[in-house]
């Protein structure tokens, strides 16, 4: 998402000056309050010097992009291990999944990569059609070896199974990718829990967390607070692309990489106390191609008409003096000068960050608020409008009805 453009009078043509002046009604961090939050400093320990950002932001090449869309789109670092080696789900897939059944959690068909009228051909009911898919690539986010016998010899996955999905342009589910925006229909628990070799009470917890969601420590500290899905988009002057903002975009590609995904890399940060080293590393040097075609995506505009512009510029006047003072500058969150929030200044469920290095939430920047909900870090508010009653309650802002109302449309047009 662009993060610096002038405002406009049409709230829909604003990019980020509007995405720019902020409010703790954000969707997944939560971590901010309105006008006279506490804050807290970050907690002692440096991220990885492997995965820190470079001081100065440099603009990236065409090829460095283009590299960028490949690792994000196909590549899996060697996470096969885990997924076929481990997890067997080659063997579920192959079996069991048919591609309606793959539809139902989520899983999204890129559709320019089918052949012409290939939909009105084929079972949709057989799990033959999804290992065909599969070998022609038109699975987003899952990368299989297919051997001759149309048998899955591998299986992974790339950032795009959590990250992208599509704009059903040719039927729910099927259509062009969609970069960046957080599948929210991805049910990644009921997935994992298909491989025939967990226990039933690691199946139960997946099973728990339902589409859209993901819990990123549970295999570390065996705890469960899931979190909702974020989008990879508007990162370009995001200092910290992680709800407690332990590091940069690129640890947190590092560390989902290498302790989530199941890559074959290296990820060290004693205040976590995790330290996992292969050889060779199949992850580092693919980290800067990777942020670059992470800061390239532009956050999506609300659709033409779907904001009205007069009640929004009333909402904008209450959140400039309600919400401003968290999002702030051009990326729209205090966290670019090191400031974090105690989630008792939110009024947001703490269990998450106090599982975290920094026991606190870094401010939201507001991204495309119209495309994802549900909202917070944990997708406690349904709505905007329950996010902005949240904190008219919490923060004690003392706004009207209409008030609300307003600010919700303003915050409709990020």
């Amino acid at each position: 998402m662009a993060i610096e453009a002038t405002h406009t009078t049409d709230p829909t043509q604003r990019r980020t000056q509007v995405r720019v002046a902020a409010l703790a009604f954000i969707m997944f961090t939560a971590g901010t309050a309105l006008s006279a939050c506490g804050t807290t400093k970050p907690a002692d320990g440096t991220p990885p010097a492997a995965t820190a950002e470079p001081q100065a932001k440099q603009e990236s090449s065409a090829a460095e992009v283009a590299e960028g869309q490949r690792i994000f789109r196909f590549e899996t670092f060697g996470d096969e291990q885990l997924w076929t080696d481990k997890l067997r789900l080659h063997e579920v897939v192959e079996k069991n999944v048919d591609p309606t059944t793959a539809l139902k959690v989520g899983l999204k068909v890129d559709a320019d990569v089918l052949p012409a009228g290939i939909l009105e051909k084929v079972d949709l009911k057989s799990p033959a059609t999804t290992v065909a898919l599969l070998k022609m690539n038109a699975v987003v986010g899952l990368q299989a070896t297919v051997d001759a016998n149309n048998h899955i010899t591998r299986l992974g996955v790339t950032c795009a199974l959590c990250h992208s999905t599509v704009d059903n342009s040719v039927m729910p589910g099927i259509g062009r990718r969609e970069d960046g925006w957080p599948n929210r229909d991805l049910n990644v628990g009921a997935i994992i829990a298909l491989s025939p070799v967990l226990a039933a009470d690691k199946k139960a917890v997946y099973q728990s967390w339902g589409p859209g969601k993901y819990d990123p420590r549970y295999n570390q500290d065996g705890k469960n607070t899931p979190l909702i899905l974020p989008p990879a988009y508007g990162l370009a002057q995001i200092k910290n692309e992680t709800y407690t903002a332990e590091g940069p975009i690129s640890y947190w590609n590092a560390y989902v990489a290498v302790t989530q995904m199941g890559g074959q890399g290296n990820f060290s940060d004693s205040r976590l106390g995790i330290d996992v080293k292969h050889s060779p590393d199949m992850v580092y040097s693919k980290l800067p191609a990777l942020r670059a075609y992470q800061h390239s995506l532009q956050a999506p505009l609300p659709p033409a008409g779907s904001v009205d512009a007069a009640i929004a510029e009333r909402g904008r006047t209450v959140f400039d003096r309600t919400c401003a003072s968290c999002h702030v500058g051009g990326s729209g969150t205090d966290n670019n000068g090191g400031t974090l929030h105690p989630p008792a200044d939110t009024g947001v469920d703490g269990a998450y960050a106090a599982r975290t290095a920094n026991k606190a939430y870094r401010t939201t920047p507001l991204r495309a608020l119209w495309q994802h909900p549900p909202y917070f870090h944990d997708g406690s508010a349904a709505t905007l409008a329950d996010v902005v009653a949240h904190y008219n309650r919490v923060r004690k802002l003392g706004l009207t009805a209409d008030q609300q109302q307003d600010l919700v449309e303003y915050l409709k047009s990020f």
